[in-house]
């Protein structure tokens, strides 16, 4: 069934309203009819069996027909703090990393950063992450649509990241296997978990060494050297596998 994203604020007691893109993508590309039945989802963790009652050109009202109290949330909370790589890769990671489950990924800046942003480029960059993570949380069943942060220098990440109750750094030079398993079995559910992933060409190790003195523990993803667009999808996924019930 198909599943689309609405503002609170257009949540009525029996019917929602849909408005934006939205609108052309059920009218033009989907050919959907009055009568037919879609999953609406306030992004917040609840969504809604609707019925279509009204396709207008501007908006689209659906009748509530019930409730459903989303179940799709890892029971801990992933923020990805992502080192930026070149070209496109960020799309593909926001893509995977929201179908897996994180809640928030934050593109960051470091010392073996090579792309550039100025505020315009990122601002329309992020307008297009933020679409890529709208239409990853429709596909995989998503409550909510997973935020795509501000960019920020390693120095910001790594303060934004000490609200969190767990931050992993996976690094090359970590421990072995078994004290990653340990730490990542040692995660329970409701705590808040942060992934730092390095650009191509990893951290810096003084900047390793600055996360581990900001609390992030050093980990290791195995003896196979991942690019950056595979790392945070490998430890998310090992996470939800502990995670989840």
């Amino acid at each position: 069934m198909h599943r689309f994203f609405t503002d609170p604020s257009q949540i009525r007691e029996k019917e929602i309203l849909l408005t934006g893109p939205d609108v052309n993508h059920i009218r033009n590309v989907l050919r959907m009819r009055c009568g037919d039945e879609i999953l609406i989802s306030n992004g917040q963790g609840t969504d809604y069996h609707c019925r279509l009652e009204e396709l207008g050109e501007a908006s689209v009202t659906a009748s509530v027909m019930w409730e459903l109290s989303g179940n799709a949330e890892l029971p801990c909370p992933i923020t990805l703090f992502q080192g930026l790589p070149k070209g496109d890769k960020l799309e593909l990671i926001i893509q995977k990393c929201v179908e897996l489950g994180a809640v928030k990924i934050v593109p960051v800046r470091t010392r073996r950063t090579v792309v550039k942003l100025d505020a315009k480029k990122e601002q329309a960059r992020r307008k297009r992450w933020l679409g890529i993570s709208e239409s990853a949380a429709k596909q995989s069943g998503r409550g909510i649509v997973p935020e795509i942060g501000a960019v920020l220098d390693f120095s910001e990440a790594l303060k934004e990241a000490a609200s969190l109750d767990v931050c992993l750094i996976p690094y090359e030079l970590a421990k072995g296997i078994e004290n990653t398993r340990e730490i990542c079995s040692a995660i329970k559910p409701g705590q808040s978990v942060g992934i730092f992933i390095g650009p191509e060409g990893g951290f810096e190790e003084d900047e390793v060494a600055g996360a581990i003195e900001a609390g992030a523990k050093p980990i290791t993803l195995g003896r196979r050297i991942l690019r950056t667009e595979t790392a945070g999808m490998a430890l998310i996924s090992v996470l939800a596998y502990l995670l989840e019930s």
